[in-house]
């Protein structure tokens, strides 16, 4: 018993030295470097798919948050991690135990009369805490379990940005595949046009092989949009997990057309604005797991104390006459690991590492969610700048093309002349196309470097 009040007084002054502190999201920066979006009316960032003007983008993500096998893994981690913390918490209770055994046998130790033996004992043992082993591991098992949860939250918001920008993506390509259909119809006129002066005399040979090879190009510009187009659909059915035919008859209602999304607003504040991201909450739960790991690391270079005992009862019947026995034991065991060639102090060290390892990796995701937020903040700005100017030039372009196709109708310009003024008009309209869809992109992508409206008190899967 002084042994084990000897041990109690050492576990008050050798417990471990705490852990520095994690590192904080309001280790970031004071204030966002680039402009926030402005915006009238913000609209709520949890519900933000259902302020889209298209009505069939966030069905499809619904579609694919229920079906999509990325959220069953997401899941299936989570029973995992909340099994292993039953487990680590079970190790801080008593434990009790039965065994029961019956035998039969005869020799000549008993004058080849039979004896048949029976007993059963019931053992009970618990494990005193007495440098926080046990703790640690329960803090550990809870902390990996939230983190569980908090990436399922995390599959949720990048599977939701997967389906939008396929989303986009599939819209940008169908308003491009008109664009080249349009141009090929055109080209399509005005090379028979031209093979027709050819024909009399009112055109250069080469002037007309030129205008079947433009027209051949546009063609060919409309096939590969068709194909990038498909593969998309393609993308969509495997993200939500749809029938292909029931998908593209939806997908046709709204053909061509980019989904305008409503804009959210973003606080100064980049600690306030991060604090929403579930990755970021899940590595510092990571970074709270891996410090109480060296808290049983370190524990387990101390003594070990469990209290147990047994209660048994025996049987044994020979000649036609039986005895018993009742046996009992209680006493505490008391376990030193006293050379081990440093394969305790070994684990402890590997541990402190990992908790090394897991802030210096919290720390890393903090500056990437700071880049990932200013990056979608720049191109957002940039594309809002950028879309007057480019839908002017396009708009001016398009009249240009079709005063000089007039002008060629009549004799006064070039077939040459026409065919610049159309790669000049394309060019510009397919950078109109592409900026449109940069914005949309922008805000998804927002969206999801802000957390995806994943509050701390979102409700979690049970």
């Amino acid at each position: 018993m002084l042994a084990v009040a000897g041990l109690g007084l050492l576990a008050g002054c050798s417990t471990p030295k705490p852990l520095p502190p994690p590192v904080s999201v309001a280790a970031t920066t004071p204030v966002w470097h680039a402009p926030l979006p402005h915006a009238g009316d913000p609209g709520r960032l949890v519900s933000w798919w259902t302020q889209f003007d298209d009505p069939l983008l966030p069905v499809l993500i619904d579609e694919a948050q229920a079906a999509h096998p990325v959220l069953a893994q997401a899941l299936a981690r989570i029973q995992q991690a909340r099994a292993g913390q039953r487990v680590a918490a079970s190790a801080g209770w008593p434990t009790v135990g039965a065994n029961v055994q019956a035998q039969r046998s005869s020799g000549a130790a008993t004058g080849f009369n039979p004896v048949s033996q029976t007993s059963a004992i019931v053992d009970a043992g618990w494990e005193i805490d007495l440098f926080g082993g046990v703790r640690q591991g329960v803090t550990a098992a809870r902390a990996r379990a939230e983190q569980a949860e908090l990436g399922w939250h995390e599959a949720r918001v990048s599977l939701a940005a997967e389906v939008a920008q396929t989303y986009i993506g599939l819209r940008a390509c169908e308003a491009a595949v008109a664009l080249f259909t349009r141009e090929a119809d055109s080209l399509g006129r005005s090379s028979a046009l031209v093979q027709k002066k050819a024909d009399v005399g009112f055109e250069a040979p080469a002037n007309a092989k030129l205008a079947q090879a433009s027209a051949a190009q546009a063609r060919d510009r409309v096939t590969a949009q068709q194909t990038e187009c498909a593969l998309l659909v393609k993308a969509l059915v495997l993200l939500t997990g749809a029938e292909e035919p029931a998908l593209r008859e939806r997908l046709a209602t709204r053909n061509a057309r980019l989904p305008q999304p409503a804009a959210f607003a973003l606080t100064t504040l980049p600690a306030a604005t991060l604090a929403q991201r579930p990755d970021l909450a899940a590595a510092e739960r990571e970074l709270q797991a891996s410090a109480a790991d060296v808290g049983v690391a370190e524990a387990a270079r101390w003594p070990q104390l469990t209290i147990g005992g047994n209660l048994g009862i025996g049987l044994v019947r020979t000649g036609g006459s039986t005895s018993d026995a009742l046996t009992w034991g209680f006493g505490p065991n008391l376990s030193l690991p006293i050379f081990n060639r440093g394969r305790l102090q070994a684990q402890a060290d590997a541990a402190r590492a990992r908790y090394d390892e897991a802030r210096a990796g919290y720390a890393l995701k903090l500056r990437q969610a700071v880049r990932e937020v200013e990056e979608a903040l720049l191109r957002l700005d940039a594309s809002h700048r950028r879309e007057a100017d480019a839908r002017t030039a396009a708009e001016g372009l398009r009249s240009f093309l079709v005063s000089t196709e007039e002008r060629a109708r009549l004799g006064s310009a070039s077939v040459i002349e026409t065919e610049d003024a159309r790669r000049l008009t394309l060019s510009a309209e397919s950078t109109l196309l592409a900026l449109q869809r940069e914005q949309v992109s922008a805000w998804i992508s927002l969206y999801r470097a802000v957390g995806g409206g994943w509050t701390r008190e979102n409700n979690t899967p049970s």
